[in-house]
């Protein structure tokens, strides 16, 4: 085999070879990407490198700290958000099963417990979802810039006003426009308001410069997802399905639902603009096994199987520290900041949603955890267990 010159010095092309796995380390270790309808592929923890004993442990611990909350899901919601002035279930939601989760390394499966198969809401994992349907618009060109003012797009008074009309699409992504305004019958200010003062007060209160100040609201999500079907001119999950659930193989048992309120009119024909959360009903209602190709996607860059859905440079973009949250990125929380889980790689990030669901992804260890129904508390410990019961 003939050698290769740099500067003078013959090399070998296995020497090139090895050190081109060394800065790839990825091109090295193969992924395994489930077609659609089969039966996962799985080893055993020893053959993907974890200890049996302590990943037993950590699903053990999992299954023993369930969410609090009653399985009857309109009674949770009512209960945890009734410090809202307002609030009602104006979406469809449904009973809840019971912890069930999935680690896959490279994309093979090292365990799961509970039903996976099962459809439950998935509340504010749905905002991961909705901010890649923006990537997908600008990897589609449909928006120019996420710095673009989205009242460039949406011009039917949503974004009207001093206030609004500041807003870019960057700022709706990372939960920092204050928008103001009502949307559906849902007034911005009655979203998750301070414990102290009174309506006026909310009402009333001094708008933040849009980009200074995170605060996470349901009601600008919506904002978002309404914008988002105005650039799009067809249902959002439509666009999820064609662009993204179907090439990644997953089942046809998810849906996203909107309000019974969230109807509007484009091109003649009547669509419903969906949530991006379900804490008043509605958002995506999925399986743990969909979450899971949705997770090995963003894990691989935004490529399956070698074909690349969305583009790696929104997947960076959407995992990177905003100004006003360095904890938030475009609708992923991130391991910094203060919530920082204790003893784990920064470069983890995660769909978080109400009563304990969560994907977690680790691209620098090929890992993807989807768990499910576990207190939210416990989440930083859990993981932490997973990752400890990797063999060095």
């Amino acid at each position: 085999m003939k050698n290769l010159n740099w500067l003078g010095i013959p090399l070998h092309p296995f020497v090139l070879l090895v050190a081109f796995l060394l800065i790839n380390p990825s091109v090295a270790q193969e992924i395994y990407f489930p077609e659609k309808g089969e039966k996962w592929k799985s080893e055993s923890p020893e053959k993907l490198g974890f200890s049996p004993e302590k990943l037993d442990a950590a699903i053990e611990f999992a299954k023993g700290n369930e969410y609090e909350g009653a399985r009857d899901l309109r009674v949770a919601i009512l209960k945890g958000f009734s410090h809202e002035p307002f609030h009602r279930l104006a979406g469809p939601t449904k009973k809840r099963g019971g912890p069930t989760g999935m680690i896959l390394k490279n994309g093979v499966l090292v365990a799961n417990w509970g039903d996976t198969k099962r459809v439950d809401m998935t509340f504010s994992v749905t905002k991961s979802y909705l901010s890649t349907i923006c990537g997908l618009a600008l990897d589609n060109r449909l928006i120019e810039s996420v710095e673009n003012h989205v009242s460039e797009y949406v011009w039917d008074g949503t974004f009207k006003g001093e206030q609004n009309s500041k807003i870019t699409w960057h700022h709706l992504l990372n939960q920092s426009s204050d928008w103001s305004g009502n949307l559906f019958g849902m007034y911005d200010w009655a979203d998750r308001p301070p414990r102290e003062g009174s309506i006026d007060d909310w009402k009333n209160r001094e708008l933040n410069e849009p980009g200074k100040v995170f605060e996470y609201n349901d009601a600008r999500v919506n904002v978002l997802a309404y914008s988002l079907l105005q650039v799009w001119r067809k249902p959002l999950p439509m666009v999820l399905k064609e662009k993204v659930m179907d090439p990644i193989g997953a089942s046809t048992t998810w849906r996203w639902h909107g309000y019974d309120s969230s109807w509007t009119t484009i091109d003649g024909i009547k669509m419903q603009s969906v949530s991006g959360g379900g804490h008043s009903g509605g958002g995506i209602f999925i399986n743990t096994e969909d979450h899971a190709r949705f997770g090995l996607l963003f894990m691989n860059n935004g490529n399956w199987d070698g074909n690349q859905l969305i583009s790696k440079k929104w997947v960076k973009m959407a995992t990177q520290p905003s100004e006003a949250n360095e904890s938030y990125g475009y609708m992923w929380w991130l391991n910094k900041g203060n919530r920082k889980w204790e003893g784990l790689d920064e470069n983890i990030f995660y769909a978080a949603g109400f009563g304990g669901n969560f994907i977690v992804v680790d691209q620098a260890k090929g890992i993807v955890i989807v768990t499910r129904w576990l207190n939210p508390s416990k989440i930083g410990n859990f993981v932490k267990l997973v990752m400890e019961s990797m063999v060095e």
